[in-house]
C-alpha cells in the first residue's frame, strides 16, 4: 500500500499570514525521506493554499510521484501542460467550499472529463478521476480515458460508528469494480491514524492520498515522525 502525502495545509498555515513560512516544497522533502510515496497538492482556483510557485518547484524537488489535484477547466489545464506533474487527478472545486465535499460527477460531466483527459494525456500526463464510492461513477470513469480512479473515503470517516460498515461496504464495492474495469485504485479524504485500517485492508486499493491528519500530527510531533507513524500503520 503506497502512500502519498498531501501538503496542501502547509500552504495554508504559510497562506494565514502571508508569509513566507512554513515551506511547502520543504514539507515534501522531509515526507519523501519518512517514506511517502509521493506528494499530493491541491492548486485551487483561490490559491488558497499552493501556488504556482509551489507547483512549479516541486516538479523540480519531488522524486517520487507529483500529483496535482485540480478542477477540469482550461486555466489548469494550461498550468499542468506547462508543469508537467507525473498525474492529475480531476476533482470538483466549489468556490465557497472548506474542503473538497464530493466526488466528481463523471455521470452528468462525462463529455468534459472525456475532453479534459484527451487534452493531457496527448501530453503524456497520466491522469485520475476523484469519485464518490458508486459503481455508476465508475462506469461513467471507463469512457473518459482516464486511467486511475480515486475512491473519496470522505463518506466513511465522517459516518458515526454504527454507520461506518455501511460506507465500508461502499467503498469496497466501489473498488472491486474499478479494479475490474482495469483502473488504478487509490483512496481518500478524511483519513486519519485511527480510522485507516479498515479502508487499508482493501486489498484493490493501491494507494491513500493523506493530508490534513498528517499535517495536524506534525505541528505535535515533526513532519517525519507523523509520516513514518502513518507508512507503519500502511504497511
Amino acid at each position: 500500500m503506497r502512500l502519498g502525502v498531501n501538503i496542501d495545509h502547509v500552504g495554508t498555515i504559510r497562506q494565514a499570514r502571508r508569509a513566507t513560512e512554513p515551506e511547502p516544497v520543504t514539507a515534501a522533502a522531509l515526507a519523501e525521506l519518512a517514506g511517502a510515496d509521493g506528494i499530493t497538492v491541491h492548486l485551487r482556483g483561490d490559491r488558497r493554499h499552493i501556488q504556482e510557485r509551489d507547483l512549479r518547484l516541486l516538479r523540480q524537488v519531488v522524486t517520487t510521484r507529483l500529483n496535482v489535484e485540480m478542477a477540469a477547466t482550461d486555466e489548469m489545464v494550461g498550468i499542468a501542460v506547462d508543469v508537467k506533474p507525473d498525474r492529475v487527478t480531476l476533482v470538483p472545486e466549489h468556490q465557497d467550499e472548506v474542503t473538497t465535499t464530493g466526488g466528481l460527477d463523471v455521470v452528468q460531466h462525462q463529455e468534459l472529463v472525456r475532453d479534459v483527459v484527451g487534452r493531457l494525456e496527448t501530453k503524456g500526463i497520466s491522469v485520475g478521476l476523484f469519485i464518490d464510492p458508486a459503481p455508476e461513477q465508475v462506469a461513467s470513469a471507463r469512457s473518459t480515458g482516464a486511467v486511475a480512479v480515486e475512491i473519496n473515503t470522505g463518506p466513511y470517516s465522517d459516518v458515526a460508528a454504527d454507520g461506518r460498515k455501511l460506507e465500508l461496504g461502499r467503498v469496497q464495492q466501489t473498488a472491486r469494480k474499478a479494479h475490474a474495469l482495469g483502473f488504478e485504485v487509490l483512496g481518500g479524504h478524511g483519513l486519519n491514524y485511527v480510522n485507516i485500517q479498515p479502508i487499508a485492508e482493501i486489498s484493490e486499493i493501491v494507494e491513500l492520498n493523506i493530508g490534513h491528519s498528517i499535517v495536524s500530527r506534525a505541528v505535535l510531533v515533526g513532519l517525519e515522525r507523523a509520516v513514518r507513524d502513518m507508512v507503519a500503520l500502511l504497511r
